[in-house]
């Protein structure tokens, strides 16, 4: 299926991506354009850190995510999905370097849109998952989504 829409997702609904490693090179890359903080610069700077080692920045993590989300899920909805709002993001471990990502994309919330007839809101529920099985970040955000044209 390379259309989804409204009428095609339901509540419990769930979809895995592949896996990313998170390299110690993009890490740095990342930082240094986006978010120079110490732990995320060098493994000499981020000794000094709170986190006592090099580690990713929550949002390297969230745009890693987002590309994993897009490709397992996002995709697939017909004409594109419109993100509405991020309720909720949190980062609940460190991603280090060697870091193998992956995220599970649930649907939990589903109602039609009052005021756009022809589209639906989803809630759905990122958990960006490790390699040993832990979470690493949880977001929670509204998609529009179209609803199946009537023939």
């Amino acid at each position: 299926m390379n259309d989804l829409y409204y009428d095609d997702f339901h509540v419990g609904q769930r979809f895995t991506s592949r896996s990313q490693v998170v390299t110690r090179e993009r890490i740095v890359a990342y930082a240094e354009e986006f978010d120079p903080q110490p732990q995320h610069m060098s493994e000499e700077a981020a000794a000094k850190s709170n986190f006592g080692r090099l580690i990713a920045s929550g949002w390297h993590t969230a745009s890693v995510s987002m590309r994993l989300q897009y490709e397992a899920a996002f995709c697939r909805i017909a004409a594109g999905g419109m993100g509405a709002e991020v309720e909720k993001l949190a980062w609940i471990r460190p991603v280090l370097p060697g870091d193998e990502l992956h995220v599970i994309v649930e649907v939990q919330e589903m109602r039609p849109s009052k005021s756009r007839p022809d589209r639906g809101i989803i809630i759905f529920l990122t958990t960006t998952v490790n390699q040993d099985g832990q979470s690493v970040e949880t977001m929670r955000g509204t998609v529009l989504v179209p609803r199946r044209p009537q023939s």
